[in-house]
């Protein structure tokens, strides 16, 4: 997925040296991102920055003319996001995933102290948004969930269902959803190997724990914390 946002000034001057602290961790839905996050910030002592818990106060922060993917999509109902869409147009028309806002997300990092590493997390961590902020490729990772995994954690947690359940057909609706997030999960997949950063299949296979280890080694996350 190619980002289309244009980063801000703000963000320019920042550049990867004033972010080398950061680490990043993105992937397709679904994937484990925010439970993984959570474990390695009690484990290593890292802060934790959730992308998607920014995106209502980023949509206010960002005007139409900036954001006008995000302003369209707010504007439509449930059905015309989910049902009547196909997966390739609700795709194409999400706003996170053209990158909008994304330069508020770098500012809001580039505020944080700097005491401590930071953790990013969610969806809107784009490859190619993302590689130009690195010091180095051990500082991002996606995780990439196979379909079977997406269908699992789907069943377990229920997120994709409580969206489609406010839709007038929530069958349709969640396999649009479904096949709208392996298509991004596609696009994560060849933007990642064409930028030569680091990825982690995930699977039904292996477990919690041993997901948490692969993305702390990717990451080089060293030392103990409390977890």
């Amino acid at each position: 997925m190619r980002g289309q946002a244009r980063l801000s000034p703000a963000v320019h001057r920042g550049g990867a040296a004033a972010l080398r602290h950061v680490r990043w961790l993105g992937g397709g839905s679904g994937a484990g991102k925010s439970t993984t996050a959570r474990h390695l910030a009690a484990r290593y002592g890292l802060r934790t920055y959730s992308t998607d818990e920014s995106m209502a106060d980023h949509v206010r922060r960002c005007p139409p003319q900036r954001c006008p993917a995000l302003h369209a999509f707010a504007a439509v109902d449930r059905d015309e996001r989910w049902v009547h869409r196909s997966p390739e147009v609700m795709l194409e028309t999400f706003g996170w995933f053209r990158g909008e806002a994304f330069d508020l997300l770098v500012e809001d990092l580039l505020a944080l102290p700097a005491d401590r590493p930071v953790l990013v997390e969610g969806f809107r961590v784009l490859p190619d948004l993302v590689a130009p902020l690195l010091s180095g490729p051990r500082q991002a990772v996606w995780l990439l969930p196979t379909p079977r995994f997406r269908r699992a954690a789907f069943t377990s947690r229920g997120g994709l269902w409580e969206i489609a359940g406010r839709t007038s057909d929530p069958p349709r609706a969640l396999e649009n959803l479904l096949e709208r997030d392996r298509l991004f999960t596609d696009l994560l997949r060849g933007d990642v190997a064409r930028l030569g950063l680091q990825s982690l299949e995930v699977d039904v296979d292996r477990g919690e724990q041993d997901l948490e280890q692969r993305v702390a080694a990717a990451l080089g996350l060293r030392g103990t914390g409390t977890r």
